[in-house]
């Protein structure tokens, strides 16, 4: 019997079937590694905006909670601008105030006139008016927002 050997031509042809897979797997490799790649850069893309998003939540929470200590010292202005409305004091502290308030985006909460709106407004009496049911008549403390966000409701008087 005759020994087999490879001639020239099938040693080419398995050299460049060798080649061919050693090609597909570095083409699986590379795909593997850039699919790790994109995996890392979206991971860190969500990390950025979570943190994004939690610095912005609780700037937010800090400027509720100074702007809800700060109303009972615009009430309290109000309050003696009422008793005095001719104080000059009062109404330069009542512009401060406001202007304090505008520049922290907190607006108040439109009232009398309005229908009653419960997100709102707080009805803590209704009287007999001339004006349609459920509209605003006279507002006992005011309400305010910052931005979306209600600090406090505003406490009304609703005609019946």
């Amino acid at each position: 019997m005759k020994d087999k050997k490879n001639t020239p031509k099938e040693d080419k042809t398995e050299k460049t079937d060798k080649k061919i897979s050693e090609a597909e797997e570095l083409q699986l490799k590379i795909a593997e590694l850039n699919d790790k790649y994109l995996r890392a850069m979206a991971e860190l893309e969500n990390t950025r905006r979570r943190a994004t998003m939690d610095a912005q939540s609780a700037a937010r929470v800090r400027a509720i909670s100074i702007a809800e200590k700060f109303l009972p010292l615009v009430d309290a202005i109000c309050v003696a601008l009422e008793q005095q409305p001719n104080n000059k004091d009062f109404q330069s502290l009542m512009l401060a105030a406001n202007g304090s308030l505008e520049s922290a985006n907190i607006k108040k909460i439109e009232t009398i006139g309005q229908i009653l709106n419960p997100k709102l407004h707080n009805a803590i009496q209704t009287e007999a008016s001339d004006k349609p049911s459920g509209t605003i008549i006279s507002e006992f403390q005011s309400g305010y927002m910052l931005g979306d966000n209600i600090l406090r409701t505003a406490m009304v008087i609703v005609a019946k």
